[in-house]
């Protein structure tokens, strides 16, 4: 389905192609945030049709779904690099961080419980530049 409810092949195309543009210009961006960017092209675009393709995108790929603690989830298409992020426990903001080296997971997990481990998420937690008192 289209963002205008209709079923056509156009729509179905258009859709997505312009969720994941909004997740490259606003990193670690909410669906708060994509819905009215993609509803600045696509005025009838339906809550349910950003959380379906955000979820499709999200499986497919091209974007990836980070959900740090007591946050709403957030999407970037930063995908593929195994990087880490750093959130400010004042005003949320989250910030991308680069793996020290290696390859992907980077980290070795103390007992991988039978697991092939392909990927390691770490969350920095602190304060931004602007909120050190």
């Amino acid at each position: 389905m289209g963002f205008d409810g209709s079923d056509g092949a156009a729509q179905l195309r258009v859709t997505p192609v312009a969720r994941l543009a909004a997740a490259r210009e606003h990193p670690h961006v909410g669906t708060d945030r994509v819905i009215p960017l993609v509803r600045a092209d696509h005025p009838t675009a339906s809550h349910q049709a950003v959380y379906d393709v955000l979820r499709a995108l999200t499986g497919a790929g091209p974007v990836r779904r980070i959900e740090p603690a007591g946050a709403s989830a957030r999407y970037e298409s930063r995908v593929g690099d195994n990087h880490h992020h750093v959130v400010c426990r004042s005003c949320g903001a989250i910030a991308d961080v680069a793996c020290a080296a290696g390859h992907a997971p980077r980290l070795t997990a103390s007992d991988g419980h039978g697991f092939v481990v392909d990927e390691a998420e770490v969350v920095f937690w602190g304060r931004g530049p602007d909120r050190i008192d």
